[in-house]
This record gives C-alpha cells, structure tokens and sequence, in this order.
C-alpha cells in the first residue's frame, strides 16, 4: 500500500481491534501487580518493632532507597514522582496541613499523625466494600522500606515543609 491510497475498511478494522486490545491489556495489568523487592542493606536496621515516627526523616540514602521502591511498588497507582493521575491519592498532598502549622509542637504532632496514617495504610491497605484498593505491604516490604518510601515522599511535598517556631 502506498500513501496516497486510502485506508481499506478491513485495514481500520484490524486498526482499532489491536488498539482496543492493547488498552484493554493495560487496564487489567493494573490490578495484577506482583510487589518488587526493595534493597534496603544500605540503611540502618530498624529492628521488629514499627517505629511510630519517621527515622529515616531528611536521610539522603533512605531517600534514594525510598524513591526506586515507590516507582517499583507504588507509582502504578499514585503515579510518577508522586503525581497521581487520579487512580488514587497524590501522595505529595499527604502532609500539607503540617506545612501550614506555625508552632513547633503541633507541626511535631501533625507529622507524627500522618507519619501514623500512612504507616497504617502500608501495613495493612486500604479495602472498600471488599474491594481492595491498596493491597496490604506488611510480610511483604519491611519496615525500612516503608520508612524510606515516607522519606521520599516528604520530598514531593506539594507544600514545603517550614521549620515552625
């Protein structure tokens, strides 16, 4: 076929039939998505018990560490560098009211709160209804990959974090 000549009915067909099954393909890949291990030798060993709040906080390793293992784990949903593209939350919004908090103690209190909320969606995932919309990480990341994830994340604020007075 050259190009001055017009597309054939049985050529658009095929068209739109390999179209609509490449988009179908990538729809039904997102609810199937096997966790990637995260590397996280480079850090300090936190132990079995789960920190209440972020150790790795401004820790450039746990940062690194934190931003591969979003894209590997995370990113499918809550989008590249944290950009949500809707499917769910835009993580960089997660602690925007602790930017805005003016006095040390309760910017300390507000970190501490979403430090708690995120770490509770990780462990145990987010389920509606008996839909699950984010699966559950605990037995399958560990603690510090979760702490570095956090940390991460505190550099995609939308928001930046102000030392308060």
């Amino acid at each position: 076929m050259n190009q001055s000549e017009p597309l054939r009915p049985s050529s658009l067909a095929t068209f739109f039939y390999v179209l609509s099954l490449s988009l179908a393909s990538t729809c039904w890949a997102h609810g199937d998505v096997t966790p990637q291990a995260v590397d996280t030798s480079a850090l300090p060993a936190l132990g079995k018990e789960w920190k209440q709040d972020n150790p790795y906080r401004g820790n450039a390793t746990a940062i690194k560490v934190g931003s591969s293992a979003f894209n590997q784990n995370c990113a499918r949903c809550h989008g590249l560098e944290a950009i949500s593209g809707g499917i769910a939350p835009d993580l960089r919004k997660l602690d925007n009211e602790c930017a805005t908090q003016k006095v040390a103690k309760a910017q300390a209190l507000c970190l501490r709160e979403i430090d708690e909320y995120f770490l509770g969606k990780f462990r145990r995932g987010v389920t509606r209804n008996g839909a699950v919309y984010m699966p559950p990480f605990e037995g399958i990341l560990n603690q510090e990959a979760a702490w570095s994830i956090k940390s991460y994340l505190e550099t995609r604020r939308e928001k930046p974090l102000v030392a308060a007075k």
